[in-house]
């Protein structure tokens, strides 16, 4: 059977020690009396949900699925899971970071990012439940009516309703503006809208009284292409004037689909017939409200990822130390038992310290972003709150495919620790790698996070993000340049952000010479990115380890970082001169090879 134990101590460290968390949001009046103290307690007792409540049903929830009823179109979740929504809500656990004049605690994103860390390592089935509430909560938070907001956000801070976003049709993946839902206005002001959604996560299940969609329809105006989208709020029950439930709204799970993965969250294909909605945000401009729900899944769908590479890091370790397979290579290390633990092999440590890496600047990386956000959010001074959203939109598609491709990576190698045990479920290590995968295909595939990172937010707007994340590399590179204890952290990261500026504006001049460059190379230019971004963070940590072990810190703590920043930087670092050279290859052996692909 699996284990897990949440990672607060690493948790702490990068809140406090590498990022003074406490002295932001001193800064901010909104969060000016979050202190230490608050967020550890936070992280104490959401710690203990994830892993007494929640990760005890993870292996259940893959095996026994959701149930269709085919004649109501109603979902049951798996055994134990709605038990655990209604501990949820009591907890107060749903309103953590939510808007205190909807009922919520309005704590930083900051802590409610390692919560749901915490959340997605113990099972990311369940957690995806109220993950998209959260999400869609965002979007009615940003460009909701007042009318909407006062319907709706109360019922889904307390988690008493669910919420989903209802974007993709069987025709159309990415691709929205071929879709063809269509919403017919009515005389009362709302709309009557007609279509059929596809991959819907927790379209449909028993976990609360309502669900509240949002789903993108076309008006019957409505010029082609996304520019003619329009975003509506379309509630399970529709809602009385006294704020109670009335009578169900014709959106209906009509199938479930049979997936690799995730199995303990209902994925539904929905059908809308004639369902009454009101429009939320203006007509036409659907996108851009629905874009504040999806760059909130982006970095969401990071933190799945981040969580699984944890829990599947922790029981590969666990299995290696006690599992007996041959001698070490430079003799006996274990002379009173038959063979040596496999933690003694050089690539079983390899596989154990790329997942070790990956997490811990993956929750670097991610909590760094819930900085930024919360920074923009609630930051009194108008410049830091625009540099904020500037650098964050920059990092969100590193969130997001960085780490579930890390994840996808360290997930199948903490599998291949356990040798053929990994292969059988009940170690659990099997349902980590299906579960990890999805991650890298919705919320817009990583090669879609890759052509917007290049194409939007870098070329798009002349590197002006990028430069600003650099200008964060360069006050590290001017504080610890001499430093010679810091100089296998920072030479290779001062050597890699001065390749990345050549490197850039060489992809975006052959762009403007054949366009398919940028499809080309995008896939390469993130992985580049990424690696960039988390040695940065790695030489932070490094760093404060450092100085820690300088001013006479006897905790391993600090011993355990700085050997996983030396590895990070030996091993896994060097990946980005071979993909710089992949990325510059010509796009000919890709795009003139019909014979090829015939």
């Amino acid at each position: 059977m699996p284990q897990y134990t949440p990672p607060i101590r690493d948790m702490q460290f990068v809140l406090h020690e590498v990022f003074g968390v406490a002295d932001e949001f001193a800064a901010m009046p909104k969060h000016n009396e979050v202190d230490v103290d608050t967020i550890n307690a936070v992280l104490e007792e959401g710690g203990k949900f994830a892993s007494e409540v929640l990760f005890p049903l993870n292996l259940l929830g893959d095996k026994q699925g959701c149930t269709l009823n085919r004649d109501t179109h109603e979902v049951t979740a798996p055994d134990g899971f709605k038990a655990a929504y209604k501990q949820y809500i009591a907890g107060g656990w749903a309103a953590l970071s939510c808007d205190p004049a909807f009922g919520g605690q309005g704590l930083p994103l900051a802590v409610n990012q390692c919560f749901y860390e915490m959340l997605n390592s113990a099972n990311q089935a369940w957690t995806m439940y109220p993950g998209l509430t959260h999400g869609a909560y965002e979007a009615l938070h940003a460009h909701g009516t007042p009318e909407q907001q006062a319907t709706y956000l109360p019922n889904m801070v307390s988690g008493e309703w669910t919420g989903t976003m209802c974007l993709t049709e069987p025709h159309c993946g990415t691709d929205l503006g071929m879709m063809r839902a269509k919403a017919e206005p009515q005389a009362d002001g709302t709309y009557m809208i007609t279509g059929n959604k596809i991959f819907i996560s927790s379209g449909e299940h028993d976990l609360a009284d309502n669900i509240v969609h949002l789903v993108l329809a076309r008006l019957p105006d409505a010029p082609s292409g996304s520019k003619g989208i329009s975003l509506f709020v379309v509630p399970k029950f529709n809602i009385k004037a006294d704020g109670s439930l009335g009578e169900r709204n014709p959106i209906f799970c009509s199938g479930l689909e049979h997936k690799m993965g995730i199995n303990g969250n209902a994925t539904c294909q929905m059908t809308l017939d004639g369902a009454v909605g009101t429009m939320v945000g203006k007509p036409n401009k659907g996108l851009a409200a629905m874009f504040v729900m999806m760059n909130a899944a982006r970095i969401g769908v990071g933190m799945q990822s981040l969580g699984l590479t944890e829990v599947a890091y922790q029981n590969a370790l666990a299995y290696a130390k006690d599992r007996l397979q041959s001698r070490s290579l430079t003799g006996v290390k274990a002379k009173e038992l038959a063979a040596d633990p496999i933690i003694v092999h050089p690539d079983v440590r390899k596989m154990l310290l790329t997942a070790k890496a990956y997490a811990e600047g993956g929750r670097a990386l991610s909590l760094f972003c819930a900085l930024l956000l919360d920074r923009e959010l609630s930051h009194p001074d108008e410049l830091v709150r625009k540099e904020s959203a500037q650098i964050v939109a920059l990092l969100t598609p590193i969130v997001k495919a960085f780490i579930t491709d890390n994840a996808w990576t360290a997930t199948s190698g903490c599998m291949q620790v356990f040798g053929g045990h990994g292969y059988i479920k009940e170690w659990g290590m099997e349902q980590y790698v299906r579960d990890s995968r999805i991650n890298m295909i919705y919320e817009g595939t990583n090669t879609i996070q890759s052509l917007d990172l290049l194409g939007r937010k870098v070329l798009g707007d002349q590197g002006v993000a990028l430069k600003k994340f650099g200008k964060l590399i360069e006050a590290l590179i001017r504080e610890e340049g001499v430093n010679e204890n810091m100089a296998e952290f920072i030479n290779p990261l001062a050597y890699l952000a001065d390749q990345m500026t050549k490197f850039t504006t060489e992809v975006g001049f052959k762009s403007f010479q054949n366009p398919d460059t940028v499809g080309a190379a995008a896939v390469d230019y993130l992985r580049v990115a990424g690696h960039l971004v988390f040695g940065y963070f790695w030489a932070r940590m490094a760093q404060v380890a450092l100085r820690e072990i300088a001013a006479g810190n006897t905790d391993p703590f600090y011993q355990g970082k700085l050997q996983t920043a030396r590895f990070y930087f030996a091993k896994l670092f060097p990946e980005t001169a071979s993909l710089m050279q992949t990325a510059r290859a010509s796009t000919a052996v890709l795009m003139d090879t019909d014979a090829a692909l015939a």
